[in-house]
């Protein structure tokens, strides 16, 4: 595994390497933690657990709830290899509820159907006094084939998130909406990239959408081939100056995704 203070974890042997919307978020997930003292920490969707070793370096307890076989094997290697504990598992543990300091979903709740049961459920697992941490990609008028290719359910609205959030019993504390210009870019290249992949495909259902929900969290093949340019100097350069610049318009609409902080009511 490769450790970079910018770039955070990779593991390219397993062919795991971060994006740029992911680093951009990153960044603000970390600043949103260093208010989070080290507690049990579970994370939902994690893929392999990148930022879970982030998170047992800082002494936290970290546990994985992660649906796709591939990803939570990759994990678990992963773990063992650099002596991190994670436990990762297929299905929530019988003692979860009233557990965890914190719970984070990055990237998930529009891979769910029923989007406000899994949020009742994430809160009956969190402490009364815990934190819940998650993003999502917003604003329906971007939907494009990215989507589709993800087996995302929906984008989301601040107004339709932040209702949401209060209906399933949550107090945010923090709404900011990331990405802009970098990610925004990014995303109507690989929309314009997956299209046609997307049309010749012609799949629909629940049933397709939940094995893209499978596909998009291991295959990173698409990121692979940029990983080389990303990790040099320049590269990382230009990342540390995607994070800096979508900072003035965290608290515009102007970027393609949500990330925020919230508390059991």
């Amino acid at each position: 595994m490769i450790n970079d203070a910018t770039l955070g974890p990779a593991a390219p042997e397993y062919g795991w390497v971060p994006a740029p919307r992911y680093l951009l978020r990153r960044a603000l997930i970390l600043r949103e933690l260093r208010a989070v003292p080290p507690c049990d920490v579970l994370e939902i969707g994690p893929g392999p657990g990148m930022l879970l070793h982030e998170l047992d370096a800082r002494g936290f307890h970290c546990h994985a709830l992660e649906m796709s076989d591939a990803a939570r094997e990759t994990g678990r290697a992963l773990a063992q290899e650099t002596g991190r504990d994670i436990r990762f598992l297929a299905s929530p543990a019988e003692d979860w509820p009233g557990r965890f300091g914190l719970v984070m979903a990055f990237e998930v709740l529009e891979h769910i159907e029923h989007d406000a049961a899994a949020l009742r459920e994430w809160r009956r697992w969190l402490k009364p006094n815990g934190t819940l941490l998650l993003s999502v990609p917003s604003h329906m008028k971007k939907w494009n084939p990215s989507d589709v290719w993800a087996g995302h359910f929906r984008r989301y609205e601040r107004t339709q998130l932040l209702d949401l959030m209060d209906a399933a019993g949550f107090v945010v504390e923090n709404l900011v909406c990331y990405g802009y210009p970098l990610a925004n870019i990014i995303e109507r290249m690989r929309a314009h990239r997956l299209a046609n992949a997307v049309n010749a495909n012609g799949e629909s259902g629940v049933a397709a959408m939940r094995a893209n929900s499978a596909r998009s969290g291991t295959d990173r093949s698409y990121l692979m081939r940029w990983y080389p340019l990303l990790k040099n100097p320049l590269g990382k350069l230009a990342i540390r100056g995607a994070v800096w610049t979508q900072r003035p318009f965290l608290r515009s609409d102007l970027g393609n995704g949500y990330l925020l902080r919230a508390r059991p009511a």
